[in-house]
């Protein structure tokens, strides 16, 4: 009598591709830098002066196009004259000369601008400061 041979289960291992998969995900994770991105974008508007040295204890509030507040670079949850306040209320600390610098994207809402100021002279800021950037006609 003729006997069938048994079939053999066909089975791939993985194993060998998923040791391939994981190389390459190392090899990426190695050979990647990643730049975090965390200025804030602000295009600022023109004026004739010379570059200001920055002071090394000055406060920098910057408004955005869409009129939201940032205090040394860190976002502030709204953008009401009480919270901005709260923000550079302890950076002041007593002192009237803290130079503080007012960064405003040239489309920012005016209102905003105005805010800005008003938080900085009712906590009696005497130095205050409207960044600009320079104009490349000459």
């Amino acid at each position: 009598m003729f006997y069938r041979k048994k079939k053999q289960d066909v089975a791939i291992n993985l194993t060998p591709l998923i040791d391939v998969v994981f190389l390459l995900l190392i090899f990426f994770m190695v050979s990647t830098t990643f730049t975090r991105e965390t200025q804030i974008k602000l295009e600022l508007p023109k004026a004739d002066v010379e570059k200001m040295q920055s002071e090394p204890e000055s406060i920098e509030i910057s408004v955005d196009r869409e009129g939201r507040f940032f205090v040394n670079g860190k976002g502030l949850v709204n953008s009401q004259i009480d919270t901005l306040k709260k923000a550079i209320g302890p950076m002041i600390n007593d002192n009237a000369e803290v130079p503080v610098i007012i960064s405003a994207d040239k489309n920012t809402p005016y209102q905003s601008v105005v805010i800005a100021m008003d938080a900085a002279s009712q906590l009696g800021v005497t130095n205050l400061k409207m960044a600009t950037q320079k104009s490349k006609d000459e």
